[in-house]
């Protein structure tokens, strides 16, 4: 089966009515720039705001903004158990519940990501992030980018997506996955690495 192998524009990875912030989508030429208006785009709309029910005993530090109709329960995560995310942005519905990293990467609608799973923002041998599509270069001038990641897409346990992939709306990802590169829509990954049972020695070997 031959893939659709072309880069997906933003409106093919998500839907934009499912968050707040879609004005930082418009008029963009390759959907990863909109991580580089993050900063500023935070900077001028955020306000500080404290709606919804909040527990005397929940802990509140910094610029923090909570909702309408949240609630914070005492010693409740905002975000997942030992979870980072660096300039990012997570569309409605998005999971991201356990030991997860998600560096410079747009999640889409109700993405789910599997307990360990890694984005990865930064090149192992240090320089500008490229998006590899169909064994060519696309070039990001991008000194971080993680990964852009369609709606309701899951991602296994323990993956760990490459600086620059792209991943399509409705795919899964199985346990265990090194991938990166452009994924279209609607793909299912999986790893066939063969398990071997040899009998135990005595000694313990």
């Amino acid at each position: 089966m031959k893939l659709d192998f072309r880069i997906p524009n933003a409106d093919e990875l998500f839907n934009l009515n499912q968050t707040e912030h879609s004005a930082l989508f418009h008029e963009i030429r390759e959907t990863w720039s909109v991580l580089l208006r993050l900063g500023d785009y935070i900077s001028s709309n955020l306000k500080t705001e404290r709606k919804g029910e909040i527990h005397d005993q929940a802990a509140l530090q910094g610029d923090v903004s909570i909702g309408e109709g949240s609630i914070i329960e005492p010693e409740a995560l905002i975000i997942g158990h030992a979870v980072e995310i660096k300039n990012s942005l997570l569309f409605n519905r998005c999971k991201v519940p356990h030991f997860n990293y998600v560096g410079d990467s747009i999640l889409g609608y109700q993405v789910h990501l599997g307990a360990g799973a890694i984005l990865s923002n930064y090149r192992l041998i240090r320089g500008k992030v490229n998006v590899l599509l169909d064994g060519k270069k696309i070039k990001t001038a991008m000194e971080k980018f993680g990964v852009l990641v369609g709606d309701r897409t899951e991602i296994g346990c323990n993956s760990v997506l490459q600086p620059g992939t792209i991943i399509g709306k409705d795919c899964v990802l199985y346990s265990n996955i090194n991938f990166g590169g452009v994924l279209p829509a609607s793909r299912l990954v999986k790893s066939k690495n063969e398990l071997i049972m040899v009998p135990r020695e005595e000694n313990g070997d």
